[in-house]
């Protein structure tokens, strides 16, 4: 939490201290013998008083100033400058990082001075960091962030100071609502929040990750996984983002580890995810419809083109996911045992026996693939076997109309087909071309010569 502070402190304190100069909180007691501005009618109660203050204004170290202000606090609870001790109490606490003081003290500020924007502004920056997600924290939270919301500009600020303060204010503000809403599990209203704080902010890699994680959520919540995508965008631009505003190094490498993972379940794959990472560090929103496609789209996308450029490789893609489902047996059983299966596509790896042959062993998943079809070659009846009269070429393509006959899935997919000869033809070019008979190569016949008799 220190650490925290301190990186805050960096990053926006000056806008905050731009904003609150000159307003009733940098008010001094009056020294010795001297009165307090007229319009406070303030003044300390004795000289040890003012000693009490004066020390703790001047002491550096944090520890020893904070010893000062409870001594200060004991001794004189009812100070004239009560207001003014807290805001010393308040800055003090947060040089020693001790965040649920800042938000204890901010909120005896607001007690004082409802309006005060210094605690509004504190209370809403660490309620989402400070790890107290009660009911009342929550309200004290939402109370604060509409506050700074509503937050008017103070008469000693320049209006140039207001515009870049505000701008910045209302970021936190939107921030810590949506947070409170996350909280709540009201996921609708987190998302607008967010998006709203991303608006007034968009280099927030903190707020595009928890937009993330709401987006997430609410896909899931409401059963909207058209939310999938947003999700994933502002995952891979809190992950990718490197500029003023980003996570540290070491958040950005857990989310895009965790976007990885993520991506990769819902596309299938990760193809296009370094694209999304570029489109997402220079762009702190999607473009309009955007969209990830998912494993199960992308495959019905591929199966619709497979049917037009290569429709017997479709349908055996089909057949094969069916045969190795649990209810294979069935499929077959009812589908296609004894019926005339449409026109397929294969390998000749084998035949039995290689000349002459009775059956074909097809692969149909490519030439250099283990044979997954067997092709038992009948006559017009369809039950007498009707071999082949040559050697049939290996390696080459054939296109058959078959017969269901058998199949098998274990140890490995086989389906065996009764084929007619003439129901075979042979596949070459590019696009192939099937047609014409099966190539054979001819099978010599053995000469037998007959002795001759001796005279």
């Amino acid at each position: 939490m220190q650490h925290f502070l301190r990186r805050l402190t960096e990053i926006t304190v000056i806008a905050l201290a731009s904003v609150v100069l000159g307003s009733a909180q940098t008010s001094q007691p009056a020294q010795s013998g001297q009165a307090a501005p007229a319009a406070k009618k303030k003044n300390y109660k004795d000289q040890q008083e003012y000693t009490l203050y004066d020390a703790a204004t001047k002491e550096t170290d944090a520890n020893k100033k904070l010893t000062t202000l409870n001594t200060w606090k004991e001794k004189y609870p009812d100070s004239d400058f009560k207001l003014e001790r807290l805001v010393l109490f308040l800055n003090t606490y947060q040089k020693l990082g001790q965040g649920l003081k800042m938000v204890d003290t901010a909120k005896e500020i607001l007690a004082i001075d409802p309006k005060d924007i210094t605690a509004l502004y504190w209370i809403t920056f660490l309620a989402p960091s400070v790890g107290n997600n009660s009911a009342d924290a929550v309200a004290t939270a939402v109370q604060a962030a509409n506050g700074l919301l509503a937050a008017e500009k103070p008469a000693t600020t320049k209006d140039e100071d207001w515009k870049s303060a505000k701008t910045n204010f209302d970021a936190i503000a939107y921030k810590t609502l949506g947070w409170a809403a996350n909280v709540q599990k009201n996921y609708a209203d987190a998302e607008q929040n967010y998006k709203k704080s991303l608006q007034m902010d968009p280099k927030s890699g903190e707020v595009a990750y928890s937009l993330g994680q709401v987006l997430l959520a609410r896909s899931i919540a409401e059963k909207k996984p058209e939310l999938q995508s947003e999700a994933l965008y502002y995952f891979a631009r809190a992950a990718a983002y490197d500029g003023p505003g980003a996570l540290t190094a070491d958040g950005r490498q857990k989310i895009d580890a965790y976007l990885t993972k993520v991506y990769n379940t819902l596309h299938g794959d990760s193809s296009g995810l370094a694209e999304l990472k570029a489109l997402a560090k220079a762009n702190p929103t999607p473009p309009a419809n955007f969209k990830i496609k998912t494993a199960a789209e992308l495959a019905a996308e591929q199966e619709e083109e497979l049917k037009k450029t290569n429709p017997t490789l479709a349908l055996w893609k089909n057949l094969k996911g069916q045969l190795l489902s649990p209810d294979g047996q069935t499929y077959f059983d009812n589908s296609m045992k004894g019926a005339a299966v449409p026109k397929l596509r294969g390998w000749i790896i084998s035949a039995k026996p290689p000349a002459k042959s009775k059956e074909l062993l097809l692969s149909m998943d490519g030439k250099d693939q283990a044979p997954n079809v067997t092709l038992k070659l009948v006559g017009s009846d369809g039950t007498t076997a009707a071999p082949l009269t040559g050697k049939p070429e290996v390696g080459v393509v054939i296109e058959f109309e078959g017969i269901g006959e058998s199949y098998t899935k274990d140890p490995a997919l086989m389906v065996t087909f009764d084929v007619e000869k003439t129901k075979i033809s042979a596949c070459s070019g590019d696009p192939l071309v099937c047609s014409g008979p099966i190539k054979e190569e001819k099978v010599a016949v053995p000469v037998h010569h007959t002795a001759k008799k001796k005279k």
